[in-house]
């Protein structure tokens, strides 16, 4: 690999002492999906890095902190940290990375919790994943700098809960108190904190009172017009935009789907609905499977890997549901479409109300989309204004106004 890398000075590389080194790290770039000139602007820093620092020893374990202090002389250069945040993926794939105990750190804890909830309390893996995520936000912003989990308080509580009411909406910060409940009242009753601080009311929110996110189908249509698919970027976006608005597919279905995912000869698309643990089977219109196969040809990077949508730079990898949704704020911002306030939760929105309009029954939409309950059905039907002209009454005359 070296000596193809590098077919004039290829000697300075395999007669190095971390000669070894350069040859692994070289075939994990590649089987990363690096292109071959990022692979050898790589291997030329860190062969200046190793030898600044005089490391000779191809099988030595490395430890974050020393990383820091090898790649410390070059930290201005953007590249060399490039470089640096390579080397130390590759070395976490290699075992060769030594991972530092933090005192501050609740991993430990966390990892106790997080068996709670999915073996007692039998959440899923992403509920999960929504409850970490708030709990090691607050254990960040409420504990300073080496205070231990005991030295919480309720205005600790508080002024985390007041920060979020600056960010974020009445639902988000009831989500948030539910967590926060669930995991103080973990707390307390495994000793970890001595006082009860799960006692926290929550916001009041009703359902029905946000406005509806739908969208207007010609908007829609207009969005996917506005995306150049001449580019393999803009390819990819088109596709997943385009079974998102006419499929009604959640972000995290769209990311889960594989080659195999699509049956060519029977026309239908299966979709893992991981939120209920259920496949559903979607018939394709031609112009769907059109879609998916200029995709393939032209918009999909070669690779091995067998997910559908797959990231445009390197490392290959496949997209996260959060990927798929900065692709509509993306793709939406550079419209030019009044599509403010709108995310791309609005396209799931927009095909239950374009087929509640076609006359579907409301069961068959709720089958379609995923839902065990019809009320998780009618939230995303939030009346329009259209459908309230409908059912508007007459005013009756005013005898002060001469009617």
């Amino acid at each position: 690999m070296l000596a193809q890398l590098f077919p004039k000075v290829h000697r300075s590389y395999t007669g190095s002492p971390n000669a070894r080194l350069f040859e692994r790290f070289a075939d994990w770039l590649t089987a990363e999906g690096y292109a071959k000139v990022t692979t050898r602007s790589f291997l030329l820093r860190l062969k200046r890095v190793l030898e600044s620092a005089a490391i000779s020893n191809a099988g030595k374990k490395f430890s974050a902190s020393e990383l820091r202090a090898y790649f410390s002389p070059w930290a201005p250069d953007v590249t060399y940290r490039a470089t640096e945040h390579a080397f130390e993926r590759f070395l976490l794939a290699q075992d060769q990375l030594i991972v530092e105990p933090d005192e501050r750190s609740f991993a430990p804890l966390l990892c106790t919790y997080v068996e709670h909830l999915r073996d007692q309390r039998g959440l899923a893996q992403a509920t999960v994943k929504n409850h970490l995520f708030t709990v090691s936000a607050f254990l960040s912003s409420a504990l300073a700098e080496g205070a231990a989990l005991d030295t919480l308080t309720p205005m600790s509580v508080e002024a985390f809960l007041t920060y979020m009411a600056k960010r974020a909406k009445r639902q988000s910060i009831d989500l948030a108190v539910s967590h926060l409940r669930t995991f103080l009242r973990f707390c307390y009753f495994r000793g970890e904190i001595a006082q009860r601080l799960d006692r926290i009311d929550r916001p009041c929110t009703y359902r029905g009172e946000l406005p509806p996110r739908a969208l207007k189908w010609d908007l829609i249509c207009r969005l996917l017009s506005s995306i150049d698919r001449a580019d393999s970027t803009g390819c990819r976006d088109y596709t997943i935009l385009y079974l998102l608005a006419h499929y009604g597919m959640r972000p995290s279905e769209a990311a889960l789907l594989v080659l195999d995912s699509i049956d060519w000869k029977a026309k239908a698309l299966r979709v893992e609905q991981s939120k209920n643990h259920s496949t559903l089977f979607l018939p394709l219109s031609d112009e769907a499977l059109q879609v998916l196969k200029d995709y393939l040809d032209a918009g999909r990077p070669t690779s091995q890997r067998r997910e559908l949508f797959l990231c445009a730079k390197a490392p290959v990898h496949a997209l996260t549901n959060h990927a798929i949704a900065r692709v509509y704020t993306v793709r939406s911002r550079e419209s030019g479409l009044p599509l403010n306030g709108s995310s791309v939760y609005s396209l799931r929105h927009s095909f239950a109300m374009r087929l509640l309009e076609c006359g579907v029954a409301v069961k068959t939409i709720g089958d379609l989309l995923g839902h065990h309950t019809m009320q998780s059905t009618c939230a995303y039907l939030r009346l329009h204004i259209e459908a309230l002209r409908e059912v508007a009454l007459p005013l009756p005359p005013n005898p002060d106004c001469g009617g």
